[in-house]
């Protein structure tokens, strides 16, 4: 199978769990809830993405021919010297919709630890080591166990008080971006209180200014 990724880039997790952690990031190209097109927005069951996921046009991004291919491309941005394995995070657009076993195997077989943020329409092949799971309002939920949940917030039909707290190991709050980012975040940080079986997730890499 060939995978054709947007971009490529080595940078510190912004989100949830592994917040500060430096990865390698890989964004595949494509997702099955929006074009990615500005026309299409308002009619995109996920239309509040703040991701370029269109084309293989970004930085260190193409099409690779197979998974030996890829693998062999995303650990060149590893430093050398690191005595720690690969990290890299797989995410999108939808990563699934071109993640495969072949992927998984290949990068294992180079010591990688991989994660995953995906929306959680699709269920994943085996072997994914950290599987973060953010769901969307109006989309079918079809990966309903993993390490992560991380609810976008607030979606008007998938609010936190209605999903059960069973299937993940963390369940975290990331406050919507755009123009109401301010209101949405202190309504976050006041569920949470209320609430602490729920953590707020920051966008700290909009924060500090880096990819």
């Amino acid at each position: 199978m060939s995978y054709q990724i947007k971009e490529v880039f080595y940078s510190l997790q912004g989100e949830g769990v592994h917040t500060g952690r430096p990865a390698i990031f890989c964004r595949f190209s494509q997702c099955n809830l929006w074009t990615g097109r500005e026309q299409d927005r308002n009619n995109a069951i996920c239309s509040f993405c703040d991701t370029d996921f269109v084309g293989t046009d970004g930085q260190n991004g193409g099409r690779f021919e197979d998974a030996q291919a890829l693998t062999r491309h995303l650990l060149s941005f590893w430093p050398t010297s690191s005595p720690q394995h690969p990290f890299v995070v797989l995410t999108g657009g939808e990563p699934l919709l071109q993640v495969d076993q072949a992927l998984i195997n290949e990068m294992h077989q180079h010591q990688v630890e991989i994660a995953i943020e995906t929306n959680g329409t699709k269920l994943p092949p085996d072997g994914i080591d950290w599987i973060c799971v953010s769901p969307k309002a109006g989309a079918p939920w079809i990966l309903t166990e993993g390490d992560e949940l991380k609810l976008v917030y607030p979606q008007v039909d998938l609010l936190p008080n209605k999903i059960p707290l069973t299937g993940f190991k963390h369940f975290y709050l990331q406050p919507m971006d755009g123009d109401q980012q301010s209101k949405n975040l202190q309504s976050a940080i006041k569920f949470c209180l209320q609430h602490p079986e729920w953590k707020l997730s920051l966008q700290t890499h909009k924060i500090m200014n880096i990819d």
